[in-house]
């Protein structure tokens, strides 16, 4: 197809919007509702993926000295978790810290340890935050090799919780977007027959006097294209304008460094314009040419 031939079918797709006003709305109503249901859906999925990936990262891995461990032992130590960049934070903590905050966890009772030398019991330990649960057995056989550690502590069963609970909603999101990409597919091809239909002596006509297929359905394409982009847009006002609206309201006073807070509508709406504009236009044009394809075989 010549590039002549293509802006013709461009310019026949535009006048079909205009010629069937009331299917070409019936078609955008139905491709906005399926496109604000899959945005929704894809933003609620990054807020849980986000929240998984802070609840990750709160479990520290506590690493626990030697007793006997030297100055440049732990400072040795504390130099090749800096340089680790899987690990995103980490504090060292002193034996008189560590005794104090044991102390005021007994409440009264804590007074029984008054009279004990922390450092001749208590060691220097580090509460580390790795970027990602699922890296926690590689964190920590490297932590057991450092110098001067005796222990290395972490929450297996809290980290592989997560780690399943991430690939969950992955999958989850992958699964529900192709159903409802087949349901609305087969939703606007139906809805486009009506406009194939009223145009099937028209496309018979074409095919007698020579018309390829592909010069009779390409009209239908960029039609059915055009009205999923116009969707798109549409449904992207309105899932960010409703989910902005919830922001400020729920998240009120509520710090967004917090693990549960969900995430600013700039960080993800110019995803959700990406996915409902490649997913409309697909869903339009496909529909368009499956439902034309029955009447270009004459």
């Amino acid at each position: 197809m010549n590039l002549r031939t293509f802006a013709n079918s461009v310019k026949e797709g535009f006048r079909g919007i205009v010629r069937h006003p009331l299917v070409t709305v019936a078609s955008i109503t139905t491709i906005l509702l399926m496109l604000i249901i899959m945005s929704t859906f894809f933003i609620f999925s990054a807020n849980a993926r986000s929240i998984m990936k802070k609840l990750g990262q709160q479990p520290p891995i506590e690493v626990y000295m030697k007793i006997s461990a030297s100055e440049d032992e732990i400072n040795q130590s504390g130099e090749i978790i800096r340089s680790d960049n899987r690990i995103i934070e980490f504090t060292l903590i002193s034996p008189e810290q560590n005794f104090n905050s044991f102390k005021n966890n007994l409440g009264k009772s804590g007074s029984v340890l008054d009279d004990i030398d922390y450092n001749e019991v208590i060691p220097y330990t580090y509460s580390i935050q790795i970027s990602d649960p699922a890296l926690a057995d590689e964190v920590v056989m490297k932590l057991e090799t450092l110098p001067g550690v005796a222990k290395v502590s972490t929450e297996n069963s809290v980290m592989t919780f997560l780690v399943k609970a991430r690939r969950a909603v992955n999958v989850a999101t992958v699964v529900s977007f192709f159903i409802l990409f087949i349901i609305a597919l087969f939703i606007i091809s139906n809805m486009v027959r009506i406009s194939v239909y009223s145009r099937a002596s028209e496309i018979e006509i074409m095919k007698f006097v020579g018309a390829t297929n592909s010069y009779i359905r390409m009209p239908y394409i960029v039609e059915g294209g055009v009205v999923g982009l116009i969707s798109a847009v549409l449904a992207w006002i309105v899932t960010v304008l409703a989910y902005r609206t919830i922001f400020y309201r729920v998240m009120a006073g509520v710090d967004l460094s917090s693990f549960y807070a969900l995430l600013p509508a700039r960080n993800i709406m110019w995803w959700v314009l990406l996915i409902a504009v490649l997913i409309g236009v697909l869903i339009g044009a496909i529909g368009s040419g499956i439902s034309v394809r029955k009447y270009v075989k004459v």
